[in-house]
């Protein structure tokens, strides 16, 4: 069977928490971290928080969706047109790439549809593909169609064709 990431639902602030249980119990999940800098006037410091409020992803094949439900602190599963919603491997790529290499990343929420592709072709996020919504002051939106949103970051003009 193929597996499929998947969106489980948690309490608000748990992210973490399911995500930890369900590495416990060897279930491969992804709880994207933004890191944020905080300054005040003495010091600064790196604040690890989740991307998406209440969302932890789990890759899982579709017999096995009854184990998502079961950790503490899980709500359900996301769905969509009645079926669990299921998000695209790029998409989780795309996802993991903008952590690992940006901070203080924005989300806006947007329709669910898909639009024309574009591709960066230089940088740390070469060869990533998503529908450029509008660049300017070398801030790239990129949208994630299956989830509705679009992140945000900062990058050079001149790595997107």
């Amino acid at each position: 069977m193929q597996k499929n990431w998947y969106i489980i639902y948690t309490r608000p602030k748990c992210e973490k928490k399911v995500a930890a249980l369900l590495t416990k119990r060897k279930i491969e999940n992804f709880c994207p971290l933004n890191c944020k800098q905080i300054k005040s006037t003495k010091r600064s410091k790196l604040l690890y928080e989740p991307l998406f409020d209440s969302y932890v992803f789990a890759y899982i094949i579709e017999k096995d969706i009854d184990l998502l439900k079961q950790p503490d602190n899980v709500v359900s599963l996301v769905y969509w047109k009645g079926q669990p919603a299921i998000i695209r491997d790029d998409e989780i790529d795309a996802i993991k790439e903008f952590t690992n290499d940006h901070q203080n990343i924005k989300l806006e929420r947007t329709q669910v549809n898909v639009n024309d592709v574009a591709r960066i072709i230089d940088g740390p996020l070469y060869s990533m593909e998503g529908k450029v919504l509008s660049i300017k002051n070398k801030m790239v939106k990129v949208n994630l169609p299956s989830l509705g949103f679009i992140m945000i970051a900062e990058m050079e003009t001149e790595t997107i064709i």
